[in-house]
């Protein structure tokens, strides 16, 4: 059994082809797919960040508007780039959205990708500091984040307040209990996927993975997981970490699929540079008749390996067309592969 779920990139642009014509569009799409999502049954609805890009940016907004008009599918990112945000008021939107969503909030969190401006993080007021870099620097958020959601007290209260506090040191508000241990990291290597396992936090592997072995993208990303799951045994977490797998699979079901994929022309993994020293794998894509998709998904490894499959969507296709891509899914393939 797994856990299946869809990730959006939210994208938009005012083209004839595109169904999603505005940011408007992007926002309010979103929600009625998620929506959708969990009238078909699907487990989870998740939403990708970009900054400076016609695509989804501040994600809490979208997250709490999607948890008060849902009731039981789980909401989250994949991923925010940890090198764009305040971790304190990061806390205090996460807790928001996920009080408003009845505790279904899992944040994908990183250290962020290449990005559509040059250290796009310093607009937003952030600097790596001496010594550190901008992914050390994402890193460092992170883990001021996690500890701030822990709800320890830090600030030392006003002795004259405006309003009266409780005893103690005040933490920030409102805090949401068990937020905490529905945290992700998006990793792209074995050794920040050792790093998030030390610190408590749940894998999401992407559709892409630095190259660190020149295997296919689906055998590195098992090693990846179990890497993972090793680092979580030797750090001494009593709780079973989530670990989830992010494709793009598309069932050939009906006219309108075989022409939009099929004939993708993506069925080998692709090789290319993040910047001038980071050589990457970028994932295959999955499109074939329904009897086919089953056995190519049978020797994915690291879906094998993982609880939790994020399909990605072509939104600009419209909500209709998204939700026929996951029904197809639901009836045709996950049955047959036992995630159903």
């Amino acid at each position: 059994m797994k856990k299946i779920g869809f990730l959006s990139f939210g994208h938009w642009k005012p083209s004839p082809q595109s169904q999603t014509q505005s940011a408007a569009d992007a926002l309010l799409q979103s929600i009625d797919l998620a929506v959708e999502a969990e009238r078909l049954g699907m487990d989870g609805a998740y939403f990708r960040v970009h900054h400076f890009a016609q695509q989804l940016a501040s994600p809490f907004p979208l997250l709490a508007a999607v948890g008060a008009k849902t009731r039981r599918i789980e909401i989250g990112t994949a991923v925010i780039d940890m090198r764009y945000e305040n971790p304190d008021y990061m806390v205090e939107d996460a807790g928001a959205a996920d009080l408003i969503a009845g505790g279904r909030l899992q944040l994908g969190i990183s250290r962020g990708s290449p990005e559509q401006v040059i250290d796009g993080w310093r607009y937003f007021g952030y600097q790596p500091s001496e010594g550190e870099d901008d992914a050390e620097m994402g890193r460092r958020h992170a883990e001021e984040f996690l500890e701030l959601l822990r709800g320890k007290g830090f600030a030392r209260p006003n002795p004259r307040p405006m309003f009266p506090n409780p005893p103690g040191l005040l933490r920030l508000e409102p805090y949401s209990e068990g937020l905490h241990e529905r945290i992700w990291w998006g990793s792209a290597s074995n050794a920040t996927a050792a790093w998030a396992a030390k610190l408590g936090m749940n894998l999401q592997t992407s559709t892409l993975k630095f190259d660190e072995t020149g295997e296919p993208l689906h055998i590195q990303q098992a090693a990846q997981i179990r890497a993972f799951r090793a680092a979580w045994k030797k750090a001494g977490h009593t709780r079973t970490p989530r670990i989830s797998v992010s494709r793009s699979i598309f069932a050939l079901v009906d006219d309108r699929d075989r022409a939009y994929f099929g004939r993708s022309g993506q069925e080998e993994d692709k090789i290319g540079f993040l910047d001038e020293n980071t050589r990457a794998i970028f994932g295959r894509s999955y499109s074939a008749e329904p009897d086919v998709l089953i056995e190519q998904l049978k020797q994915d490894e690291a879906i094998a390996e993982a609880d939790t499959l994020l399909l990605t969507v072509p939104n600009q296709l419209g909500v209709a067309y998204n939700v026929h891509v996951m029904e197809a899914i639901l009836s045709t393939v996950a049955p047959a592969l036992d995630w159903r």
